[in-house]
């Protein structure tokens, strides 16, 4: 057994496992911890607990700190830093008449790279957007081309049912979601009753997925009890007509 404490880093974003250490962390409260990007700055979503050893990813990093007001302060001034990169690179991606749409922007907590993020229909030459971006924030550059489903979970928005994304608000992970799933509930298979704004599957098709297979599954386990009592019934009115002989 293993002491972890869950760390978030974005909104709706995947919870990765660090070593607490001697740190009292509590739910909500912030950390600063050891990445393979560097220091970053995560919020405490799970209190430390034990878990078994194989479901800890090798080596487990550690808790630096506890996060102070600092280093609160120094994640604000990262937001607005990322806010005039965001202004600048379209700059930059309109000079060099680059076919990318930029959806976000990410300073490291040390500031010690800056990602840009973003979409594109085929693939694309940055090198000299890279070069240039270089020379403006003297610090590394990191490009990185996301798909639809990431670009609505970033940006956000309401869905079809009128609600926020669940992408956006809650949903840590994809997971994968079928035609199938929407054909065992019996909905309408027209794309654009079944597709978010994603232009993908919508997510919530699959909430109920596994609902609908328990139902089908103690169907046919009905189906098939039934089957062998109706046969056992057969056998013994057969056996009793042949007694009677």
């Amino acid at each position: 057994m293993q002491t972890v404490v869950g760390i978030r880093f974005k909104k709706a974003g995947k919870i990765y496992y660090f070593d607490p250490a001697e740190f009292e962390l509590v739910a909500g409260g912030f950390a600063i911890v050891e990445t393979s990007r560097g220091q970053e700055f995560g919020e405490v979503v799970v209190m430390p607990k034990q878990i078994e050893d194989d479901e800890v990813i090798q080596p487990l990093k550690k808790v630096i700190r506890a996060a102070s007001d600092e280093d609160c302060q120094k994640i604000l001034e990262n937001r607005e830093k990322e806010e005039e990169a965001f202004e600048l690179c379209i700059q930059k991606i309109d000079e060099h008449e680059l076919d990318m749409k930029l959806v976000d922007v990410e300073y490291t907590f040390d500031r010690s790279k800056v990602i840009f993020y973003f979409t594109s229909d085929g693939r694309v030459d940055f090198r000299e957007l890279v070069k240039d971006l270089a020379s403006v924030f003297r610090t590394r550059i990191e490009l990185r081309q996301i798909g639809v489903r990431d670009e609505a979970k970033m940006i956000g928005g309401l869905g079809p049912c009128g609600r926020v994304l669940c992408c956006h608000t809650f949903l840590g992970e994809f997971e994968p979601v079928s035609i199938r799933m929407a054909k065992d509930q019996n909905l309408s298979l027209n794309p654009a009753k079944i597709s978010g704004v994603c232009g993908r599957l919508m997510c919530c098709l699959r909430y109920e997925s596994d609902a609908y297979e328990m139902a089908r599954t103690e169907k046919s386990q009905q189906r098939a009890q039934r089957a062998a009592e109706q046969a056992a019934e057969k056998a013994a009115q057969q056996a009793s007509e042949g007694d009677s002989e």
